[in-house]
């Protein structure tokens, strides 16, 4: 623990903190909290992007995540998680447990009345696959 946080009562621990989160919220939006429970396997939402910035963690299980711009990684119960929103993609989202469920939850910050995500067409990939980073 942190000098930082060293007062805080037992059972209270910081997870994560995310430097200038105010900068990333756009002015007039509203928070969501918003529960993604996949059952054993699921692949999740097909490639998507938010209105805005999430910020949450794994609640349950192992999720296989991945942002444009980088490489894939697997989360695991108790990892905090960023998407900035906006213009991002996110390209998996998945259950990376063939037995078990997985369960993250995140709170978005988005104008009211923005849907809470959009598929990306075919198309856009296309277009944008250089920016998907390389797993090789």
């Amino acid at each position: 623990m942190s000098a930082e946080h060293a007062h805080l009562p037992p059972g209270l621990d910081v997870i994560t903190t995310l430097p200038a989160a105010a900068s990333r919220i756009p002015a007039g939006a509203e928070a969501r909290t918003i529960r993604i429970t996949l059952p054993p396997g699921d692949l999740g939402a097909p490639p998507h992007r938010h209105p805005g910035p999430l910020f949450g963690y794994v609640t349950q299980g192992e999720i296989l995540f991945e942002l444009e711009g980088q490489l894939p990684r697997v989360l695991k119960a108790g990892d905090a998680v960023f998407e900035p929103g906006g213009d991002v993609i996110r390209y998996q989202g998945a259950n990376n447990l063939p037995d078990a469920q997985s369960q993250l939850v995140m709170t978005m910050f988005a104008q009211p009345g923005t849907p809470v995500l959009t598929v990306v067409s075919a198309e856009e990939l296309a277009e944008r696959r250089h920016q998907r980073v390389n797993r090789s």
